[in-house]
């Protein structure tokens, strides 16, 4: 309970006192006429002690004097009656006090008189050394009626009708109740917000301020205990709280005060709801909170606190004290290590002494996680404490600074000149190429700071200021098409070719880059002029050796035709025929030397167009097998052909892929000395067809492999010259290829690999000498 609910809840009590001893003699004036009508045939009844005239003179709390034929009589009160002899200094019997009353005062004698001898009601106040005397006198026939009050002191008590137009006066509603609960007496406040000119009105029309304070008064009234409640009550259309008081009454009833504390309450729910939605935030953030109570107790802690110290909720909700936490995150190794665990306590517990701002720490524990620590003195006393695992962030930032130192070696290393700029822009990075490339220094870079800063500097060697323009549109403007990759070549005042280029980066900063290609260029002139030339000079020599090869075709044909003449000669020896024999073999063998050449310029060139179609790949074989039967045959060589008509067809030309196999089966006639074998087969794989030509011949010595489809290789090296490179040629020409497999001295295999299809406008490799 706070301070003011204390000062409300005791003012309360003290009104509610007073205001139910003056409302009930309020309610005994009242029908204090209506008695006086009956007081004389009562009198003896009085006079032996009567109830009613008691219970009155208790009520008010007054001397009551009845008076007759100039006789004064005590009718209750006797205590009254000697404070009134004390206040007036005379001796405590009625006589005696009436006597003083009228020699006191020409006007109360005057007063007294009218009333005593003509019944005319008066009211007046008598003074006397100790105080005041207020007397009310009233006549019914010939019996006259005081009431004598005694008021001691320079103010003294109010009167009963006075308090009662105080409390009437108050803002707040106060009634009496009677055993049953309703109003028998209400002040105005009560009235108007009930809606009811009298008390009476209220109980008759069962109308009220608010039924459970009714039950509450007669569970007061019952009980004889006082009772307190706050309630919401609706007044003039606002609903708004009430504090109300009851306290039981003398004779039965209970005395209702109430006091309109909205205001207190509104505060108090602001203040309930601020602390819970307070205790709400803090348990969704991420970091330990814990708030310790002036006593060093924990009062409030959230969920993360509990995870990141892996304490028992339970324990918890005992609240332990600061200490008492620490010695258990100690226990189970949860805090920094150090040599001297009390000394450290202590310093952390005396951190409550020190109201002001304290410094953050880093916590190090044994578990490797580092704990940024956060105090601070809470309003209400104590202190709050923030726990933040920064473990990951550390991490984060060491990784991130290695990364930047990475980022500027790499660039430090790079030849071209970079510089990074922010959205801003400002100057974030740059390379010593940068400095190097216009001839600036690092101080005067740092002190330019941003984009406009550094074209001051570089303008010197760059003056096309619409080139720094269009290049800060692509640093500075937000526009999508500004901010695309853009590049671009210009020339500096000292005669260099530039070439710049400029990338947005993720971040929303602008990477630029310089480099001076001036001798690149100078470089690629130069190679241009040089391609050009051998590109001239290769078709010279393509054009050479067609034209040498077609000239060779003449002479060559001729001395085949006079060869095959002397052939079928008569009368020539057979020495002679050896020789003419020789000679037209010699020729044959050049003229199709020339044909190769010239089928392998016209590959170089791409001018060999394939005439595809669909072959028997047995018929391939066959036909292969045929024209080298007679060259086996004078070899003392086993020629066979191994293929199954299964292996179906093959899309090719037709003409080419028999030269491609003439030319292994020569090479591997050539290779395998007599009583050898040479083997053509066929198989198909998955997608492709595989042509084999296998000899058992003395092999291709190993360092002679790796060139054995090279050009022209050299017969003193075990080459076979031009035959081989065309067959690779070939092959590739049908988007196939050629290997070969073989042992020194134990033959050799050659398999062409060819796809299963072949579309004439396939691309055509290209080949050079």
């Amino acid at each position: 309970m706070t301070s003011l609910d204390l000062i409300l809840a005791a003012t309360a009590g003290a009104v509610c006192l007073a205001i139910c001893a003056t409302l009930w003699a309020l309610a005994q004036r009242r029908a204090f006429d209506a008695r006086l009508a009956s007081m004389r045939q009562r009198l003896d009844a009085l006079e032996s002690g009567s109830v009613a005239a008691q219970a009155s003179a208790e009520a008010f709390d007054n001397a009551l004097v009845a008076v007759e034929d100039g006789a004064a009589r005590l009718v209750s009160g006797d205590d009254s009656l000697h404070a009134c002899a004390q206040v007036l200094n005379v001796e405590a019997t009625p006589d005696a006090l009436v006597e003083a009353l009228v020699a006191g005062d020409p006007d109360h004698a005057a007063r007294l008189k009218a009333l005593f001898e003509r019944g005319e009601a008066c009211a007046f106040e008598a003074r006397g050394p100790g105080g005041r005397v207020i007397v009310e006198g009233r006549a019914a026939g010939a019996l006259a009626w005081l009431r004598l009050a005694a008021q001691t002191g320079d103010l003294g008590l109010p009167s009963a009708a006075r308090f009662a137009a105080f409390v009437d006066g108050l803002s707040e509603p106060a009634w009496i109740a009677a055993a049953d609960g309703a109003p028998t007496w209400a002040n105005a406040a009560y009235l108007r917000a009930v809606g009811v000119e009298t008390a009476q009105q209220s109980a008759r029309d069962n109308k009220t301020f608010d039924r459970a304070v009714d039950a509450l008064a007669v569970e007061a009234a019952a009980k004889a205990e006082r009772r307190e409640t706050v309630r919401w009550t609706p007044i003039d259309g606002r609903r708004r709280a009430f504090r109300f008081t009851v306290r039981p009454l003398d004779g039965g009833g209970a005395g209702v005060f109430s006091a309109d504390v909205t205001e207190v309450e509104d505060v108090r729910e602001t203040l309930k709801n601020h602390v819970a939605a307070h205790d709400e935030t803090l348990n969704h953030i991420a970091d330990g909170v814990a708030i310790f109570s002036a006593s060093r107790r924990l009062s409030f802690h959230n969920t993360a606190f509990a995870d990141l110290w892996g304490l028992e909720p339970a324990w918890l909700a005992e609240r332990p004290t600061h200490g008492e936490v620490l010695d258990r995150l100690r226990q189970r190794r949860r805090l920094p290590e150090t040599v001297d665990y009390a000394k450290w306590k202590a310093a952390e517990l005396a951190r409550y002494e020190d109201l002001g701002p304290q410094a953050d720490e880093l916590w190090d524990l044994p578990d490797g996680r580092t704990l940024k620590v956060v105090r601070q003195p809470h309003p209400l006393g104590g202190m709050l404490l923030l726990y933040s695992d920064i473990t990951g962030e550390l991490r984060l930032k060491a990784q991130y600074n290695a990364l930047i130192q990475v980022q500027q070696a790499t660039l430090d290393k790079l030849n071209d000149a970079v510089a990074v700029f922010g959205s801003d822009g400002r100057l974030r990075l740059h390379n010593e190429a940068f400095e190097t490339f216009w001839n600036v220094t690092p101080q005067a870079l740092q002190a330019a700071g941003d984009f406009e800063g550094v074209v001051e500097l570089c303008v010197r060697r760059l003056h096309d200021l619409s080139f720094w323009r269009e290049l800060k549109g692509r640093v500075a403007d937000p526009d999508p098409q500004m901010r695309a990759p853009t590049s671009g070549e210009v020339r500096t005042s000292d005669g260099r070719i530039v070439v710049y280029q400029s990338r947005p980066l993720p971040d929303g900063a602008t990477l630029i880059a310089f480099a001076d290609v001036t001798d690149t260029r100078h470089l690629e002139s130069a190679l241009a002029d040089r391609s050009a030339a051998l590109a001239e000079a290769e078709r010279l020599k393509r054009d050479f050796v067609g034209n040498v090869s077609y000239e060779l075709r003449t002479p060559l044909t001729t001395i085949i035709g006079y060869s095959e003449l002397l052939e079928r000669a008569e009368g020539l020896h057979e020495r002679g025929k050896g020789h003419v024999a020789a000679v037209r073999a010699a020729a044959t063998q050049l003229a199709r030397s020339i044909d190769d050449v010239l089928d392998m310029a016209q590959i170089d060139a791409g001018e060999m167009a394939l005439e595809i179609e669909d072959i028997r790949v047995v018929d391939l074989l066959q036909g292969a097998y045929q024209r080298g039967g007679k060259d086996a045959e004078i070899g003392g060589v086993t020629l066979e052909v191994i293929c199954d008509e299964e292996v179906g067809l093959i899309r090719g030309d037709a003409k080419r892929l028999n030269q491609t196999v003439d030319h292994l089966v020569e090479n591997a006639l050539r290779q395998t000395p007599p009583g050898g074998k040479v083997t053509i087969s066929a198989q198909r794989a998955l997608g492709e067809v595989k042509l084999h030509v296998r000899d058992t011949g003395r092999g291709v010595p190993f360092h002679v492999q790796a060139h054995i489809f090279d050009r022209f290789v050299g017969r003193d090296r075990g080459g076979p010259g031009l035959g081989l490179a065309l067959v690779k040629a070939l092959v590739e020409l049908h988007g196939g290829w050629v290997a070969l497999e073989s042992e020194p001295g134990a033959g050799s295999t050659f398999t062409c690999h060819l796809p299963e299809t072949q579309h004439p406008g396939a691309a055509q490799p290209e080949f050079g000498f």
